[in-house]
């Protein structure tokens, strides 16, 4: 029997606590009805036996506190609610405890921007972690030392865990019931808990709204006039000359301050405009494709596909009701 050891931090959202609790429990009674053993014994682990979550608006009462357990198989770091920055603060006790049961051949799994709590532990330090992309930036301002990957549901590196933004951590639940339960098992769970499985990417979900808390004016310049022109063809070149910068200087300071390229930015800023257009309008794909500034279809279909993981026609069928009805 695997111990699954899901953590109630100080300022816990509850939904990502109660979960993956749901889910596991119901891979037990599951497995019981197949006249086949239970497979997870499931608790719920805090610094203290009651723990404010929610900001305050649930108390939860936990199963048994870190230090009663010598040993756990898999650890679940839920999700985290208000100030990312203060809820480290509150909960960093938890941090040696994590570490030294990794040690020990632990497993651990952080939901969404409980990423952050793993981030600080220095187990994803080089490697590949997920987190809601709207705290993308905010993540890698705190762990610049950490590979980010704003697009992934799910990361797996060698028993560590991470998945995308908010109600997608039941995608790596279901990951992770499939490896522990087998295929057929985390199928079952798919369809009771109505949970599309076989998700990775929360591209289809990600708004760019480009990143300007930075303090590189002439960055924020070319920021903005990407944004304001960007129907046209803009070079890189155009930008440093409007700048007077080199190119060489200004894409490196462009990087460092946005984690894009500046094509990635131009290309972007497009994507989400045509995105909108998509969305709102009854436009033909290629309509969109001229107003935002692409001629070749097929180079904007590419673009468009990279940074939604779905084809432009895909997308307007997914979110334009309009067109829909």
């Amino acid at each position: 029997m695997k111990h699954i050891s899901i953590l109630v931090p100080k300022g816990a959202i509850l939904g990502s606590v109660e979960g993956p609790r749901q889910v596991f429990t119901e891979v037990n009674k599951l497995l019981r009805s197949m006249n086949r053993p239970a497979l997870f014994e499931v608790q719920l682990v805090g610094l203290t036996e009651q723990v404010s979550v929610a900001g305050g608006i649930y108390t939860v009462y936990t199963d048994t506190v870190t230090q009663d357990i010598a040993k756990t198989d898999l650890i679940i770091i839920p999700a985290l609610d208000g100030d990312l920055a203060q809820c480290l603060e509150h909960n960093r006790a938890f941090v040696p405890w994590i570490t030294e049961q990794h040690q020990q051949g632990a497993e651990v799994a952080s939901l969404c921007v409980g990423a952050f709590l793993l981030a600080s532990t220095g187990l994803v330090t080089g490697k590949q972690c997920a987190t809601h992309w709207m705290a993308a930036h905010e993540f890698r301002k705190m762990f610049p030392e950490v590979h980010l990957v704003e697009d992934k549901i799910i990361t797996d590196e060698q028993g560590i865990y991470s998945s995308g933004g908010a109600f997608s951590y039941l995608n790596l639940i279901l990951y992770l019931i499939e490896k522990y339960a087998g295929r057929e098992v985390a199928v079952f769970m798919s369809k009771a808990f109505q949970i599309e499985i076989e998700r990775r990417s929360q591209s289809p979900f990600i708004i760019f709204t480009g990143q300007k808390e930075h303090g590189d004016e002439q960055v924020k310049t070319a920021q903005e006039y990407i944004e304001q022109n960007f129907q046209e063809k803009i070079t890189v070149d155009e930008l440093a000359d409007m700048l007077a910068l080199s190119r060489r200087n200004l894409e490196r300071r462009f990087k460092k301050a946005t984690a894009n390229s500046i094509v990635e930015y131009i290309q972007r800023v497009k994507v989400e405009a045509a995105k909108m257009s998509l969305e709102t309008s009854r436009e033909n794909v290629n309509e969109v494709m001229y107003n935002v500034g692409y001629s070749d279809p097929k180079a904007f279909r590419t673009t468009f596909k990279r940074f939604t993981g779905l084809s432009p026609l895909q997308y307007r069928s997914k979110y334009n009701r309009e067109l829909a009805v």
